[in-house]
């Protein structure tokens, strides 16, 4: 007889095998029973022809689904088996929810941005720079929404001058797309706008469709005037959002990157003036501060003071002449005495003769023969000598 076990044993066996067997699996199916707790979790079923299955996300897990969910949406759930062991209830946890065909969807959107960004319509540097205060801004959104309100709001507020155009269009459904790309033409044809914002205030991913249209965004990166999408899906950024020139998060963000702030920039003008003014007063000060230190000097003072300049240096002149001289003299004398010493004449005088024999002098007597005619030069003159011997 096999061993007995208890149900709550049973039940986390059952819980560990279905995890081990069922830790991920993929389900498609219809959701019923739908309840999103206060807690933040949901709970709900999913269904086909044949079965029910209970589910349960929690709040972490569904902060990440781009739609929510309604029974009798039809959805591809990603999760693992778990066996609520109180209740002997088997649920899906899931941790992932996207609706059916957006998998594929998803994917195309991907290629399409993946083709777009390698043609370089992305690139931060093909984007034109905003104009700081646009005369004329032009509107590219339906004229009944709620963007449109909410964008001439704003201007209104911050920058009541600006002149606005609208170009009404679809923003959503069949056929938005080729809409929105004729309203930025005509604005483009018109000529007056600075400035174009584009868009309309959010919606679900289904609704934001027409701003992922390539076509819909080479018309934005081809259009020569500075545009600023306003699609307002914080969720995902669309493909209109990547080309345009500057990305709002909503209508009204967009209107405020479109214009400054009057009253702001007039407190900036006017602080920008009182400096101005008080740099001007600094400068004329130290200017006249400076002239006034100049002190035009009498001409007869300034000859009178040149004369005296002229006999200070003649006395030092001659005073410099005078100490050269005799310096050289000095000199001079030293150079007289050194030579004198050196002198052969000096010798003589001494009482030495000195001995030459054709001009030469003769240094040695074995030089010297009998008979040999030699010439004795003393200091006071030379005579002529015969060796005898």
């Amino acid at each position: 007889m096999s061993e007995t076990i208890t149900v709550t044993a049973l039940a986390q066996l059952l819980k560990s095998h279905m995890g081990d067997f069922f830790g991920h699996v993929l389900v498609r199916g219809e959701l019923s029973n739908f309840t999103a707790h206060r807690s933040g979790h949901w709970y709900f079923a999913i269904k086909d022809d044949g079965a029910v299955l209970n589910c349960a996300m929690f709040r972490g897990a569904n902060g990440r689904v781009d739609f929510m969910p309604r029974p009798g949406d039809q959805v591809v759930l990603s999760g693992g088996i778990d066996v609520y062991a109180p209740q002997g209830r088997l649920s899906l946890i899931v941790r992932s929810m996207q609706r059916d065909g957006d998998g594929k969807l998803a994917a195309e959107l991907a290629a399409l941005k993946k083709k777009l960004a390698g043609e370089g319509l992305f690139d931060p540097d093909r984007k034109q720079p905003l104009p700081t205060i646009p005369r004329v801004i032009a509107v590219a959104t339906s004229p009944t929404g709620a963007a449109l309100h909410d964008v001439l709001k704003v201007l209104r507020r911050r920058f009541p001058s600006t002149h606005v155009l609208v170009s009404p269009c679809k923003v959503q459904g069949e056929g938005a797309a080729a809409s929105v790309i004729k309203a930025l033409r005509r604005i483009e044809r018109d000529g007056r706008a600075e400035l174009i914002i584009f868009g309309r205030g959010g919606g679900s991913a289904e609704d934001l469709m027409a701003f992922n249209d390539e076509g819909l965004a080479r018309a934005v990166a081809a259009c020569k005037i500075p545009t600023i999408s306003a699609v307002g899906h914080e969720v995902d950024t669309s493909i209109a959002d990547l080309v345009a020139d500057v990305r709002a998060a909503t209508p009204s963000h967009a209107a405020e990157l479109a214009v400054p702030e009057r009253e702001g920039l007039q407190a900036l003008v006017a602080e920008l003036e009182q400096r101005l003014n008080a740099a001007v007063l600094r400068d004329i000060g130290r200017r006249r501060a400076a002239l006034l230190a100049i002190k035009l000097r009498d001409p007869k003072q300034r000859l009178v003071d040149g004369r005296i300049r002229l006999d200070e240096l003649s006395d030092r002149l001659h005073l410099a002449v005078g100490a050269r001289v005799l310096l050289g003299r000095t000199g001079l004398a030293q150079l007289g005495g050194r030579l004198d010493a050196l002198s052969p004449l000096a010798v003589l005088d001494r009482g030495y003769a000195v001995v030459t024999q054709s001009g030469k002098a003769v240094s040695n007597a074995s030089g010297l023969s009998v008979n040999d005619e030699v010439s004795l030069r003393f200091s006071d003159g030379e005579r002529l000598a015969v060796i005898k011997g």
